[in-house]
């Protein structure tokens, strides 16, 4: 069984970072707009609320410890008296980290997880207007055969992650996992078939009012209400792709000048 204490922390950070998610239209590496080739997709596919905040991660280990983790640094372990304050991940999660099961013995547990509002970023005024803090699961992995996985060499770790390497939940398990945990996931907006979905930015940009004209991640009443975007997923994970409002309404007013 992993101990925590002996464990290679940089690899076990490497392995349960979230990935890198491509934009539904490709970015143009030059200017940061989008370009007209998108993400295909078929079959079934799910929409869901992208929420802006921060990017965090609960890992729970089979010794009964867990750690904290913003996307690129590990922020507390379970008994710290000290932990890194940063984007208040840790005050925020680490209640809900203490109440979560400890894995079985073969696996390790990675939930992801976007907390949002407070100061977190300058968007939080979309969320709350009393700074309010909330979070929202929105994937998480179960990693096995974890031994062998760590002992392999970090440039090697971060290859596997981006190559799309880690065992992602499938949406039947993720919504059994948040209702045993629990907690609640960023909100499910429509199933669609891959055929409906738009392919022109001007088509996209109005999908995106259409399906999502207002959050549905408001902490108050007093939020401003703005949202930030859509996740598309396939039900198996196979497939994700994020389409923002201000990607198109940026590239969109280049274009029409």
């Amino acid at each position: 069984m992993l101990d925590l204490r002996n464990c290679d922390l940089d690899n076990l950070n490497s392995v349960t970072k979230y990935p890198s998610i491509p934009t539904y239209h490709s970015l143009d590496p030059r200017n940061g707009g989008l370009l007209d080739d998108r993400v295909p997709f078929t079959g079934p596919v799910i929409g869901t609320e992208k929420v802006d905040g921060t990017n965090a991660r609960i890992i729970t280990l089979p010794d009964g410890s867990y750690l904290l983790g913003s996307r690129e640094e590990l922020l507390y372990a379970k008994g710290d008296l000290i932990g890194n304050p940063a984007l208040g991940i840790v005050a925020e999660l680490r209640r809900v980290a203490d109440a979560l099961p400890v894995p079985a013995a073969d696996r390790i547990e990675v939930r992801f997880l976007e907390v949002y509002g407070g100061k977190v970023t300058g968007a939080s005024k979309n969320y709350t207007g009393d700074r309010r803090v909330g979070h929202r699961l929105f994937d998480a992995i179960h990693l096995t055969d974890y031994e062998d996985l760590l002992a392999q060499p970090r440039a090697a770790l971060s290859d596997w992650r981006e190559a799309g390497n880690q065992p992602f939940l499938a949406e039947e398990e993720l919504q059994k996992l948040a209702a045993a945990d629990g907690l609640t996931l960023t909100p499910r907006l429509f199933i669609l078939d891959a055929v409906d979905l738009p392919d022109g930015m001007e088509e996209t940009q109005a999908f995106l009012t259409q399906h999502l004209p207002h959050t549905l991640s408001g902490l108050d009443d007093s939020a401003v209400g703005t949202p930030e975007g859509i996740v598309l997923r396939t039900p198996d994970r196979s497939t994700i792709a994020k389409a923002r409002f201000q990607d198109y309404s940026r590239t969109l007013k280049r274009r029409n000048r």
